[in-house]
């Protein structure tokens, strides 16, 4: 009886990867009369599937080198004169190939492996050059987007508080939104780094952020809360308990900005299927219908600004329609 093709066991070689991938391709063309394969096809195949096993081996050897870098000593202020931005200019570039190796998952696996990330915490996330601290961050991201091994490697090394402190008060705006990158990266559809990013307080921080001055780091940070309501609802309660509702109208009466369709959409998050959200949103002291049905005038006719007006009359619908004659009810 002919040998099942899925049960064969292949050499684990170039060999057998070369077998595997000619009897792969003679299944996917159906039933064939079987004809050797010729000497000059065997030899394209080893040497293409040779180059990829190259191109692997060269990229590790480029995190290598650039680890190297990293790894070397600080020059001391008599040493380092004249040369202080030419070290740190060396260190940046370092970070910026391993950040676009890491885009390969393997690569972010194997500089874990490396110890690349543990370097990333205890030197440069606390460097005293802004450039390499926010490098570091962006960094990390890289490395954890999509990766459950990475995330939890970085979770046990302690980087999530770290990164937390430095999107909190970080005198560089960059490093603020690359950490708060790299704490997004950490906590989104990944249950331990949520656990961890509510032990750590991190909705306060996220709640700073949005009152911060730096755009990018305000969009960030309202970008972030809404996704992370919209995937665990759960939430709702322990955010509005610390005052949410009435932070994020006062977020919505600072001058407006495109970052506040996601502060809408929060709100919309808070008042459905949670009873303390929605009182707290009718609360006649936030005055919160009338700074709606101003908001909803402004946006009117706006194309760009269509997802915000309605946010903006969905929570007004949800909060006011029919509130006075509940009202009424009561009274009777």
């Amino acid at each position: 009886m002919a040998e099942n093709n899925q049960n064969r066991r292949y050499p684990p070689n170039l060999q057998g990867v070369l077998q595997l991938a000619v009897e792969a391709g003679s299944a996917a063309e159906g039933p064939a009369p079987v004809e050797p394969m010729s000497e000059e096809r065997k030899t394209f195949l080893r040497e293409a599937l040779a180059e990829v096993c190259r191109g692997q081996m060269d990229e590790v050897e480029q995190m290598k080198q650039c680890l190297a870098v990293l790894h070397k000593e600080e020059k001391s202020e008599s040493e380092r004169e004249g040369e202080e931005e030419e070290d740190e200019d060396e260190r940046e570039s370092a970070f910026e190939v391993l950040t676009e190796l890491c885009e390969n998952l393997d690569n972010a696996r194997d500089l874990m492996i490396l110890g690349g990330l543990d370097l990333c915490l205890s030197r440069y996330l606390c460097h005293v050059q802004s450039g390499l601290r926010w490098r570091a961050a962006e960094l990390i991201a890289s490395c954890a987007q999509n990766m459950p091994q990475v995330q939890v490697h970085l979770l046990n090394i302690g980087m999530l508080p770290k990164l937390l402190q430095l999107t909190d008060s970080d005198p560089h705006p960059t490093a603020r939104v690359k950490a708060l990158y790299a704490v997004s990266c950490l906590v989104r559809e990944q249950e331990a780094g949520l656990q961890a990013f509510l032990t750590l307080d991190g909705f306060s921080v996220l709640m700073r952020g949005m009152q911060s001055d730096n755009e990018k780091l305000r969009t960030k940070s309202a970008f972030l809360l809404l996704n992370l309501l919209t995937s665990h609802p759960e939430q709702k309660d322990t955010v509005v308990s610390m005052g949410m509702v009435q932070q994020l109208v006062s977020v919505l009466r600072t001058p407006h900005s495109p970052f506040h369709e996601h502060v809408l959409g929060a709100l919309c998050c808070l008042v459905e299927d949670c009873p303390q959200g929605l009182k707290d949103c009718r609360n006649p002291a936030l005055a919160l219908e009338e700074l709606l049905r101003q908001r909803a005038k402004e946006l009117q006719g706006k194309e760009e600004s269509q997802e915000e007006l309605d946010f903006c009359e969905r929570l007004r619908i949800i909060c006011f329609r029919g509130q006075r004659s509940d009202d009424n009810g009561m009274d009777r």
